[in-house]
């Protein structure tokens, strides 16, 4: 995991208004999310089993999650890499992994070491920089 330092720590915004904005940029809510805390995810990149995330982590100040008008606080973003078992299983579930990769399965590793560390400090950090912008509008 790679910790990011960027402005977006700290700032407060309306969730669902920021949801709507960002989809477009490829975020979507963590699978994690409870009403009081949750994280947007992007996708930086994927091969071969191998995921790189962008993940900004928030707490719900106002309201619950799963409501439009929840205010959100955010947190430290970093960055992530899962990697996931690529191959045909030979149990109940091989129909739906019929294309190799079952996208239900847990990450064989969730927290991968990512090589290259400056460089997908720099890519997550340029992501973020977007998202921070979007909140000044």
């Amino acid at each position: 995991m790679l910790e990011l330092e960027t402005d977006l720590e700290g700032k407060m915004t309306n969730f669902g208004d920021l949801r709507n904005r960002i989809k477009g940029l490829g975020y979507s809510i963590g699978g994690n999310w409870d009403y009081h805390k949750g994280s947007f995810d992007n996708v930086l990149w994927r091969e071969a089993g191998e995921t790189i995330y962008l993940r900004l982590p928030f707490e719900v100040l106002e309201g619950d999650l799963d409501h439009h008008a929840a205010y959100i606080k955010f947190q430290t973003p970093y960055v992530i890499k899962h990697v996931v078992n690529v191959g045909m299983d030979k149990d109940e579930n091989s129909l739906l992994d019929a294309t190799g990769f079952n996208q239900f399965q847990k990450p064989a590793d969730p927290d991968g070491r990512i090589r290259n560390k400056n460089k997908w400090a720099h890519a997550g950090e340029m992501a973020v920089e977007q998202v921070v912008n979007l909140i000044g509008e």
